[in-house]
């Protein structure tokens, strides 16, 4: 073989190498399903491997904030004010205009069902004072749970240079929460919320379909794909499971569905303890990007036939089914009166009525 073929066969097989060396992002799917009591991992695939969190940030929100309130720091019946920043972040959102105020549990339940982006950095401002001290403490609370692959550079999710989490972290926040805070695992349950002028049904497709289902939160961005931290309790055994970069929001309620099944039917005991699983795997140096697999126009025609002639979502999990009645909802809206009313003819400010604050209802 002449000596130029060999070196080109070297070359091309040097090449492949390296491409069969990369992590895969087609195959990359980090999933982790435990038992909260035990804290025993019954399944996972790919639990270290960087991931953008997207909207599950605000699990990380909720945490640092019922910290806040069991500290005496706030309570649910304090005022959170939408200010001018929180107003001026992208959807989802509430749209509330800077001025706006609503309790810190109304707040929660749109943070946590409506998953509104300018509600979280209203939390994050009235809890830590301002956005940045806020986002300082969510990322020292993070580290204390041992949330080693994790960083947080917002309160929302939202696309941030610097912000990754992994599903074995998502796991053990999931688990905490679970653990600490069970007088506000309502929150996470809830079917739907409704302002007094619109109600927005949870975007956790498990919720009212998935037998036992009581949580707990989903996000989605490009880079991301779709994600979702799912609970269920069956015969007082609470699970909780972590899906990240489904390719649809049906595709992520069905992995959920699967996992927490799985895991709620086996035997107790069984596996290895999560704060034990020792990193492995590809993708824990780089947080991996799977943009250009879900946000291209021929995944987007893929995931529109996937609902129905009624554009609801298909499902195709045999463990999820039909809610048969309209999701139940609960309030969830702006103090009476505090809404900013428009500037009179003369440029003077509307006056805010200075009402009673509502007393928070329970979640339950």
């Amino acid at each position: 073989m002449p000596p130029k073929m060999r070196r080109t066969r070297r070359l091309t097989a040097l090449v492949f190498a390296f491409v069969a060396s990369l992590p895969s992002l087609t195959l990359a799917n980090p999933q982790i399903v435990v038992d909260v009591q035990s804290g025993q991992v019954i399944a996972h695939e790919e639990a270290f491997r960087k991931w953008y969190p997207a909207s599950l940030t605000k699990l990380m929100t909720a945490y640092t904030t019922f910290k806040a309130i069991r500290a005496g720091e706030l309570s649910l019946s304090s005022v959170v004010v939408m200010s001018e920043k929180a107003a001026a972040q992208p959807a989802s959102k509430m749209y509330y205009a800077p001025g706006a105020q609503m309790t810190l549990d109304s707040a929660l339940k749109l943070l946590i069902v409506k998953s509104a982006n300018d509600v979280a950095v209203a939390i994050a401002e009235r809890v830590g004072g301002s956005l940045d001290n806020f986002i300082a403490r969510m990322n020292a609370d993070a580290q204390a749970l041992g949330m080693t692959s994790s960083r947080f550079v917002n309160p929302n999710g939202l696309p941030g240079k610097g912000q990754y989490t992994t599903a074995r972290d998502l796991a053990v926040l999931a688990v905490t929460l679970r653990r600490e805070f069970p007088e506000y695992a309502g929150y996470f349950a809830l079917e739907g919320v409704n302002t007094g002028k619109k109600e927005y049904p949870n975007y956790n497709l498990l919720i009212g379909r998935f037998d036992g289902a009581d949580g707990m939160k989903t996000g989605y961005i490009c880079a991301s794909g779709f994600n979702q931290v799912s609970s269920a309790t069956r015969n007082g055994r609470t699970v909780v499971s972590v899906v990240l970069g489904a390719d649809s929001l049906g595709a992520r309620a069905d992995m959920s569905a699967d996992l927490l099944q799985k895991a709620l039917t086996s035997p107790r005991g069984a596996g290895q303890h999560l704060g034990s699983l020792a990193p492995y795997g590809a993708g824990r140096d780089t947080v991996t990007d799977i943009s250009a697999e879900i946000c291209n126009p021929q995944a987007r025609k893929v995931r529109s036939e996937g609902r129905d002639e009624a554009g609801r979502m298909k499902l195709l999990s045999p463990y999820i089914h039909e809610m048969g009645r309209p999701p139940r909802s609960v309030f969830a809206g702006l103090i009476p009166g505090s809404e900013p009313q428009p500037k009179k003819q003369n440029g003077a400010a509307g006056v805010i009525a200075n009402v009673p604050i509502p007393k928070p209802r329970p979640t339950f």
